[in-house]
């Protein structure tokens, strides 16, 4: 043990090779897991005040859904920039290359300011053709609160990217407390503006978009302030120099999270056309006044696996600097071990919320305004819950095992199944399941998907774990 201790000597994230897997899991999933679940909670928390706003009700509900693919358009670049930067970052301080970590960071940044101002000229352009594509003409009312939800929204995207992908870069530096204090100290605020602006003020949909922006705001100036203070990595001028090579080298990485970020927009936009087709044809959602109901269901019962899926996620990927760390270091024994308590950990989480989903549907609809709703509406909520969550358990598996294939520098394993999951079922059988089963089969599309995927996965998590048998026979 000597040696490798001189070894780290005056190498701040030395402890990452060191320290107790299930200590080192604990200090940076736990921190990780509340940044998500906090950056989650924007987009809940404005569904939920305008759930609960009687002049908004379930089309201000169906607007939001609406408006909910495109935040994760902006979230996917951003993600692809920070966790590919993050897990690139993670694997060079572990080999001692540090002229490649800072220059990563500063190419990350360049790159998350330039698209994320391309991105927002984009929406402000396209803005109508693209809620139409994403179902927001469901009806008039819903089609109008969209807009005025969407444009506030558009308006924030450069803060929003902006905090999002420096998060998981300042993870990469040993702070993983910060990286959830920027998140939450944005969050807090939108909490706070909500209500104000929704039910004192009566802004309605811009009221919530404002409070999310503002929150936003807060988020990225807390990553800015922290770039300018960082302690493994320290940044320089000519880290700001855009490197074609490096930038071919980090972003792969991040492919991954782009795609399970993406794809979840490609599967929206299928599943609320397929919910804005097959509704019409329903006796009851066929009526103008019923019309935004299954498009406002599926919307919230998404939020709810957003929440499940911020766990997850978290907890995978506040392991990528212990994982990329260690490869860096040859330290494979500890890899392997992190990826079997990894893999055990995300499949009690997803018991856990199959157990909510399945006995106490009731109580999570209620938190989304149902009191204030019809029959319909309370029925066909808590069938989509049953049923379109209903192998969850797998879903946190699959999750796990794209993460952690992504943290060991295999971003093409990690897209494969991601584009599996995502594109080809997710967004597919969507559009094929109704074809027999109607609206329901909407709702099949995501038990399956999850069902079929975690075949494939399971299949490439045994490979994983041979590679590393192979690899710490060589090291012996």
């Amino acid at each position: 043990m000597e040696p490798i201790i001189n070894k780290m000597e005056g190498d701040a994230n030395a402890f990452l090779a060191l320290e107790p897997i299930g200590k080192l899991m604990k200090k940076f999933s736990i921190p990780c897991i509340i940044s998500l679940l906090v950056g989650a909670l924007y987009n809940i928390v404005d569904q939920i005040f305008i759930a609960n706003a009687s002049y908004l009700g379930s089309n201000g509900n169906a607007a939001n859904t609406v408006v909910f693919p495109l935040t994760v358009v902006a979230l996917a670049i951003a993600v692809m920039i920070g966790d590919g930067a993050c897990a690139f970052v993670s694997i060079s301080l572990g080999a001692k290359q540090h002229e490649k970590a800072h220059h990563s960071i500063g190419n990350a940044v360049l790159l998350t300011i330039i698209s994320s101002v391309i991105l927002t000229a984009l929406y402000f352009i396209f803005m109508e053709p693209i809620l139409t594509l994403f179902g927001g003409k469901v009806n008039e009312e819903t089609f109008a609160l969209s807009k005025e939800y969407f444009i506030w929204i558009a308006a924030g995207i450069p803060f929003f990217m902006f905090g999002q992908a420096m998060n998981p870069i300042i993870r990469s530096d040993g702070s993983p407390r910060f990286a959830m204090i920027t998140t939450i100290a944005g969050a807090v605020l939108n909490i706070i503006l909500d209500p104000i602006f929704i039910f004192v003020f009566k802004w309605g949909m811009m009221g919530a978009a404002v409070a999310t922006v503002l929150g936003q705001i807060v988020t990225a100036l807390f990553a800015i302030h922290y770039l300018c203070n960082m302690k493994a990595v320290k940044l320089q001028k000519n880290s700001f120099v855009l490197s074609g090579h490096l930038i071919s080298k980090f972003l792969p990485l991040g492919i991954c999270s782009l795609l399970s970020q993406i794809s979840l927009v490609a599967a929206m936009a299928s599943i609320n056309n397929m919910i804005k087709k097959y509704g019409s044809l329903d006796v009851i959602f066929g009526q103008e006044q019923y019309a935004q109901i299954p498009m406002a269901v599926v919307g919230i019962v998404m939020k709810f696996f957003q929440i499940v899926i911020a766990i997850v996620v978290g907890m995978a990927a506040g392991c990528i600097p212990v994982v990329g760390y260690n490869l860096g270091a040859n330290k494979i024994e500890r890899v392997k071990s992190l990826l079997s308590r990894l893999l055990i950990c995300e499949a009690l989480v997803g018991v856990v919320a199959f157990i909510a989903i399945e006995f106490f549907p009731q109580q999570l609809i209620n938190i989304f305004g149902a009191n204030n709703e019809s029959v319909y509406y309370t029925e066909f909520a808590l069938k989509a819950f049953r049923i379109y969550l209903c192998l969850v358990i797998f879903a946190c598996v699959n999750k796990a095992a794209f993460i952690f294939l992504q943290a060991m520098g295999k971003p093409w394993s990690s897209t494969f199944l991601s584009m599996l999951r995502e594109v080809v079922f997710g967004a597919g059988f969507p559009l094929i399941l109704p074809l027999w089963f109607g609206l329901n089969g909407v709702l099949y599309s995501m038990p399956l998907s999850d069902l079929l995927t975690f075949i494939v996965s399971i299949i490439v998590i045994r490979i994983t774990y041979n590679e590393l048998n192979k690899n710490i026979h060589k090291t012996t």
